[in-house]
């Protein structure tokens, strides 16, 4: 693991370490969190917002009546045996 020396003023510091011990972790933890998901290509984020867009220009459909079921339906379905 290498080591990674930072420029931080001392309030901004001292409120991370305190605000880090109130969260049962370190100051070094979050960074390393925090660069770990930064260096990523994608953040949870952002693969959200691409499937979203995906999903957004999508052709997909219940075609041009829509569902023809109920929720009902859908679950009395589930009660009936398999037609065979």
């Amino acid at each position: 693991m290498a080591n990674l020396t930072l420029a931080i003023d001392g309030e901004t510091l001292r409120a991370a370490r305190i605000r880090a011990v109130e969260q049962g972790t370190s100051v070094n933890a979050v960074v390393r969190e925090y660069l770990t998901a930064y260096a990523r290509p994608e953040s949870a984020h952002e693969a959200v917002m691409a499937f979203l867009a995906r999903a957004e220009q999508s052709q997909a459909s219940s075609g041009p009546g829509g569902r023809t079921w109920t929720r009902e339906e859908l679950y009395d379905r589930w009660d009936r045996p398999p037609r065979t």
